[in-house]
């Protein structure tokens, strides 16, 4: 009997749909198919790959309102936030304008006798590992530079989110995107580390725990393949005593708790002034109080479940050790179904938090948010750089030149002024520490699927 993948819904804990994993004769063609689009394709102007790629989101667009139920069911975002809509139509149309300026060829200065310049060519055949918390914007951000800049793409979707990778193939399909040049494949580890260790991928791309971007670079070791890595984050905020609180507290409910806390850059843990914090906390707990925790199918439901029950089970055990250790919880807000083994998790708020608690160390990646006094800049900056993560932090202030100083000196891929959990595709999306390598979005993020070549032509 052949291997599946089921899509266990945290709805209700039923199967909502099953694969069967790929077999070795479907990677062998996908392979080899891709491998055979490339030569074609590296021939079609950046304009023309541009209208293919623009037309796949117009697909993809018209497939939003089943595609925001389909969520709702694999990974329990509530249907009223409407998909990923609006973001994956921002960072499509922001990476094929940028493609037409980033992929020109550069010359040098002119120098007499020589014509010398600079292409960015395609670097081949390139595999998404997509992961289930924002499952088509993690995947577009590189499928779709990948594509404009010349190459071939394999998506390998994460098992909660499968019909993801199913509806970006019948949108290209849908657009025309000639044969080879997308493959949505399912496969076990098992079969991805093969692949990947085969020396027929020439780019990786990996959104996933810190765990997972080891056991790529393990099997991609000696292929020589070039890899990106988005792995963990502990995201923190910084509220100064000049901060424009409303606006703070609800900009920073909304960073910690959208997604159910399930994102990439969620804030996990804040950070506020003495002279503001009793102000800041009570305004947070307040706010966070008119959460509705529910069937994300039901269009009154704001907060979901967690993918699975294992993900609510690690944040029931974060709260539970730092209530233990003195913090107290502020919310303590009563949901049915909320035991052990439930994806069903209310948001909890903690006070009277330090760093010797998990909740402010360790990833949370769920609706729980610590909220720590500090009493200065510095003592700020240290307590937010004491993680081994560094994707984003926020900063809330009026004062923007304190707030780039103060960002000088957080170690971390991107800083915020007064907004949070979001990614401009115009910006470089990286990190640093455990939280990976490489870089995505913006003009950067086309460096790691080309490959450079010099031209150094001399008149005799």
């Amino acid at each position: 009997m052949s291997e599946s993948v089921k899509i266990i819904s945290p709805v209700d804990g039923s199967v909502y749909a099953e694969r069967p994993v790929a077999r070795d004769a479907d990677i062998e063609a996908a392979v080899s198919s891709a491998r055979a689009a490339l030569p074609a394709w590296r021939a079609v102007s950046v304009a023309e790959r541009a209208r293919y790629v623009l037309a796949f989101l117009d697909a993809l667009l018209a497939m939003n309102d089943d595609v925001t139920v389909e969520l709702a069911w694999q990974m329990g975002r509530p249907v009223r936030y409407g998909g990923e809509k609006g973001g994956v139509e921002e960072r499509v149309r922001a990476m094929a304008v940028l493609a037409e300026e980033v992929l020109r060829p550069y010359y040098p200065p002119e120098k007499a006798g020589f014509r010398r310049y600079i292409v960015h060519e395609p670097v081949g055949l390139v595999m998404v590992i997509a992961p289930w918390n924002y499952p088509y914007l993690t995947a577009i951000n590189t499928i779709v530079p990948g594509l404009l800049a010349g190459n071939a793409i394999i998506l390998k979707h994460a098992a909660q989110t499968l019909l993801v990778g199913e509806r970006l193939a019948e949108a290209f399909r849908q657009a025309g995107l000639p044969k080879g040049l997308f493959h949505n494949l399912v496969l076990s580890h098992q079969q991805t580390e093969k692949l990947i260790g085969s020396g027929r991928i020439d780019h990786i791309n990996f959104t996933g725990s810190v765990a997972g971007g080891r056991a790529i670079e393990r099997a991609a070791a000696g292929t020589f393949a070039s890899i990106g890595l988005e792995l963990g984050g502990k995201d923190p905020a910084y509220v100064r005593a000049d901060a424009k609180l409303d606006h703070a507290i609800e900009n920073l409910v909304d960073g910690a708790f959208y997604n159910s806390g399930q994102c990439c850059c969620g804030v996990e843990r804040i950070y506020v002034d003495a002279r503001v914090l009793d102000d800041f906390v009570t305004g947070f707990a307040d706010l966070t109080r008119k959460y509705v925790v529910g069937n994300p199918l039901d269009a009154s439901t704001t907060l979901g479940p967690m993918a699975r029950g294992s993900f609510a089970d690690t944040v029931r055990s974060q709260i539970e050790e730092a209530r233990r250790k003195g913090a107290t919880a502020l919310i303590n807000m009563k949901v049915p179904g909320n035991r052990p083994g439930s994806p069903y998790l209310a948001p909890e708020v903690l006070t009277n938090v330090n760093h010797q608690m998990e909740v402010m160390r360790e990833e949370s990646f769920g609706p729980v948010v610590g909220i720590m006094k500090v009493h200065d800049d510095d003592e700020a900056v240290t307590l937010m750089n004491d993680s081994p993560y560094g994707l984003t932090a926020s900063i809330w202030t009026r004062d923007a030149d304190r707030a780039a100083e103060i960002g000088a000196q957080i170690e971390t891929g991107t800083v915020y002024m007064n907004r949070c959990d979001y990614l401009d595709p115009h910006l470089v999306w990286t990190g640093v520490k455990d939280t990976g390598r490489g870089a995505a979005l913006s003009k950067y993020g086309f460096d790691a699927l080309t490959q450079p070549k010099s031209f150094h032509l001399r008149d005799v």
